[in-house]
């Protein structure tokens, strides 16, 4: 009975160490690229993990322009297009915990956190908001964020 016992101690042991090995690969297997187009020098995010990289999303209209567009269009936009990324990714906007803001335009804040407040799920993630001189394509906003799944 001992020797029975013993056997099949070292069997669980075994199959406890496998399925922490086949457990930890899952875990890597999910870095992954999201919407990493050939020639471009970034991804619009990225999974490492249970955490998910969203590169800076700016704005764009439906014709890709972001000129002409007010801070709260942008915004919206902005929000819409990291939105887009973090559910290609499978994971949901309440599972942002940190936010990088960039506006060209301090006197756009107000504004911005109108939209802000309406578009971001509660609580709101960690949140930093920065003046920049420019953004690229003459963009007034560009918002970048992190997400941890649960």
């Amino acid at each position: 009975m001992k020797k029975l016992y013993s056997l099949m101690l070292k069997r669980g042991l075994i199959l406890a160490g496998i399925m922490t090995v086949c457990a930890s690969g899952s875990a890597f297997a999910q870095n992954k690229a999201i919407d990493f187009k050939q020639g471009n020098p970034f991804s619009d995010g990225f999974v490492a993990g249970k955490t998910l990289y969203v590169a800076g999303q700016q704005g764009p209209d439906a014709n890709g322009k972001v000129t002409g567009t007010d801070i709260t269009e942008q915004t919206t936009n902005a929000i819409a297009a990291v939105k887009k990324v973090v559910e290609k990714a499978g994971f949901k906007m309440s599972d942002l915990v940190s936010v990088t803001v960039y506006v060209t335009d301090l006197d756009d804040v107000k504004k911005m956190n109108e939209v802000y407040i309406k578009d971001m799920p509660d609580p709101k993630p960690a949140r930093a908001t920065v003046q920049v001189a420019g953004l690229i394509g003459g963009a007034k906003i560009e918002i970048a964020a992190i997400a941890v799944k649960h």
